[in-house]
C-alpha cells in the first residue's frame, strides 16, 4: 500500500495536475479499502461476535479456546492498517478536490475578466465609431446663486 500511496500522493502534489479521473481513482481506492474493512469485520463477527475490543483471554488469563486467535488478531491488525490507509486516501481526496475546485474557480475568474475586457473593448469601439454622444439639452444661461453657478459650470 505504501507504494500505491506514494504514487497517488506524488501525483496529487503537482499544482493543477489533478483531474476528475484522478479523483475518481481515489474514490475507487477508498471503496476498495472500505470493502476490505467490512470483510475483516465479518471475520471478527464470525468468531463468536468478537469485535475490536473484546478480550481474547478468559477470566483466568488463558487464551480462549472457542475462537481462532490467529484469525482474530490478523483481522484486527488488518482493520487497523486499512483504517490508516482509509484516512490517508480521504486526505488525498480532500486535497485533490480542493485543487480541482480552485483550478475551476481560477478559470471562471479568468473567463469573466476576459469577457468583461472584450465587452469593454466592444463598447469603446462602438463609441469611437459613433463619435461623441448626441446632446439632449442646450444651456443658454446660468442663474446667479444656482447650483450650476456655484459649481462653476
Amino acid at each position: 500500500m505504501s507504494d500505491e500511496e506514494a504514487r497517488q500522493g506524488g501525483g496529487s502534489s503537482h499544482a493543477g495536475a489533478v483531474t476528475v479521473s484522478d479523483v475518481q481513482e481515489l474514490m475507487r481506492r477508498k471503496e476498495e479499502i472500505e470493502a476490505q474493512i467490512k470483510a475483516n469485520y465479518d471475520v471478527l463477527e464470525s468468531q463468536k461476535g468478537i469485535g475490536m475490543n473484546e478480550p481474547l483471554v478468559d477470566c483466568e488469563g488463558y487464551p480462549r479456546s472457542d475462537v481462532d486467535l490467529y484469525q482474530v488478531r490478523t483481522a484486527r491488525h488488518n482493520i487497523i492498517c486499512l483504517q490508516n490507509d482509509h484516512k490517508a486516501v480521504m486526505k488525498q481526496v480532500e486535497e485533490a478536490l480542493h485543487q480541482l475546485h480552485a483550478r475551476d474557480k481560477e478559470k471562471q475568474a479568468r473567463d469573466m475578466a476576459e469577457a468583461h475586457k472584450e465587452a469593454m473593448s466592444r463598447k469603446l469601439g462602438q463609441s469611437e465609431s459613433q463619435g461623441p454622444p448626441q446632446a439632449f439639452a442646450k444651456v443658454n444661461s446660468i442663474s446667479p446663486g444656482s447650483p450650476a453657478s456655484i459649481a462653476v459650470i
